[in-house]
């Protein structure tokens, strides 16, 4: 296979920026599109060459992609690296891109297509030893027969949508009166979000944890595991905090999870960089799903491996073979990842539209900030609210949480709510410090309130400054106050 010399990046901010900047240290020539909504987005303007795709909504833009296909053609273009969400788990756009004459970079169109949906990944994970949560193995539509199944399994169950994924066409039911209705609702989600309403059951594990393995295989039969991610803490069934390694898998627990994952991905001849999801209770873990593309947590990984990912998906692409073997892949230190989002922590998560009035990232050793945004720039309404991902790494846990809490102090965001007080607050709590969270964590342990405290407190702070600082001026000219604005370290967050 011939090496890629120039590749367009079928996404947009942060991650987008995130590939380009891999590529730039190959010598790898990048190539951006954009909607009319992100004409100043940065990657615009760190590819080498950026072209308007079409209007902002995603459907006549990111979303295009024959079109997309049709401008790698006129540009002479190598490769389409289609980043996280998007065309990147399109089975159809993988196989349109092979047709073509060009390199997909991430995994075959078959594997895309077995791993995208839930039952055939069952089916075709069944036969490798993989543990799995009690369910059906097929798609459920009478409501009478999966009263039946409720009863086999034992209540609390989870409807789950087979083309499913982020927490849509899925929903938890305890007990046989509540089943039909949310049978029917998870049948209708998934019909509108996935155009399939297959849904099928599986045992609702209530007290779980969410641990993630990162692979990598090559096209030559070689597949490693990265070590495992918590991705534990979240809201509406979607990650918000995430780190690596986990504090509660033991050294042998990790050999026996890691192996599992990297048979998953033999199961359809997997290469690339790819997740395998699983659930994890006392001891125990199930195979959850496989997500066939780069996460958007994978930064803690590379942090705590030295391995870049991106770099990897493209020598892989170019059909390379892996340079690492199992026993070559270490881990040092500890790595956390917030997910800042552009949403109200204090009115149930709802996104929060605005200009970036300010926006100041903090610094220092052990932060990394993967960002799409600059101040002044508005967040569009048309596409995920997350503005950035705030990474910080440490020796150890204690060192990168202590790290965490003193970036998300530094980090100033005026002009839209945010998740950041929100993920503070997850830091400092002491069930997260200890370790005993699961993903339950928001509806055991999230009172906005303690937010609205903290914020009415240093609305007190900034008003007290505010007059020392108008006595100080006055005593000091014997004039009527100036309006010369206060320096201060405090910092009103997440204000209108």
């Amino acid at each position: 296979m011939p090496k890629i010399k120039k590749v367009l990046i079928a996404n947009r901010g942060e991650i987008a920026l995130r590939i380009i900047r891999s590529a730039k240290e190959m010598g790898i020539k990048t190539v951006a599109v954009f909607s009319e909504a992100d004409r100043k987005s940065p990657h615009v303007f760190a590819a080498d060459e950026a072209v308007l795709i079409g209007p902002p909504p995603s459907a006549k833009s990111y979303l295009l992609g024959n079109k997309i296909i049709k401008l790698c053609k006129q540009l002479k273009v190598d490769a389409i690296h289609p980043g996280y969400g998007f065309l990147s788990e399109n089975a159809a756009f993988a196989d349109n891109v092979e047709k073509a004459g060009l390199i997909f970079i991430g995994p075959s169109s078959e594997a895309i297509r077995v791993m995208g949906n839930k039952l055939a990944a069952k089916k075709a994970v069944g036969a490798y030893d993989i543990p799995m949560v009690p369910g059906t193995d097929e798609a459920i539509t009478d409501p009478e027969y999966a009263k039946k199944l409720g009863l086999e399994i034992g209540y609390p169950i989870l409807i789950k949508a087979s083309a499913g994924g982020g927490g849509k066409g899925m929903r938890v039911v305890y007990n046989e009166n509540e089943l039909e209705e949310n049978m029917n609702l998870a049948i209708s989600e998934a019909t509108s979000s996935f155009g399939d309403g297959s849904v099928f059951i599986e045992k609702y594990i209530e007290s779980n944890k969410h641990i993630e393995v990162q692979i990598l295989g090559d096209q030559h039969g070689k597949t490693l595991y990265l070590f495992e991610r918590e991705c534990s803490i979240q809201r509406r069934h979607q990650k918000v905090i995430e780190e690596a390694p986990s504090m509660v898998i033991s050294e042998d627990l990790r050999k026996e999870i890691g192996e599992a994952a990297v048979r998953v991905a033999q199961s359809c001849n997997y290469y690339g960089a790819g997740t395998v999801e699983f659930i994890y209770e006392n001891g125990s873990f199930y195979f959850l799903e496989m997500n066939t593309r780069l996460q958007v947590e994978h930064p803690v990984t590379e942090l705590i491996t030295g391995i870049d990912l991106v770099k990897e998906q493209i020598l892989i692409a170019e059909g390379k073979p892996l340079q690492l073997n199992q026993e070559d892949v270490k881990m040092n230190g500890h790595a956390f990842e917030v997910r800042v989002y552009a949403e109200d922590p204090e009115n149930n998560f709802l996104p929060d539209i605005g200009t970036l009035t300010s926006y100041m990232r903090p610094q220092g050793y052990g932060i990394r900030v993967d960002d799409g945004f600059e101040q002044g720039m508005t967040i569009p309404i048309y596409y995920d609210p997350m503005i950035a991902k705030l990474i910080t790494y440490g020796a150890t846990r204690d060192e990168a949480r202590k790290r965490m809490i003193r970036a998300i102090d530094e980090y100033t965001i005026t002009g839209i709510k945010t998740t950041l007080p929100f993920c503070k607050f997850v830091f400092e709590h002491e069930a997260f410090i200890n370790g005993s969270f699961d993903t339950k964590f928001v509806e055991k342990f999230f009172d906005h309130n303690s937010l609205e405290t903290e914020d009415e407190t240093q609305e007190k702070i900034a008003a007290l400054m505010a007059i020392i600082y108008y006595k100080e001026d006055v005593n000091s000219t014997n004039q009527p106050p100036t309006t010369k604005k206060a320096n201060s370290n405090w910092k009103k967050r997440v204000s209108k």
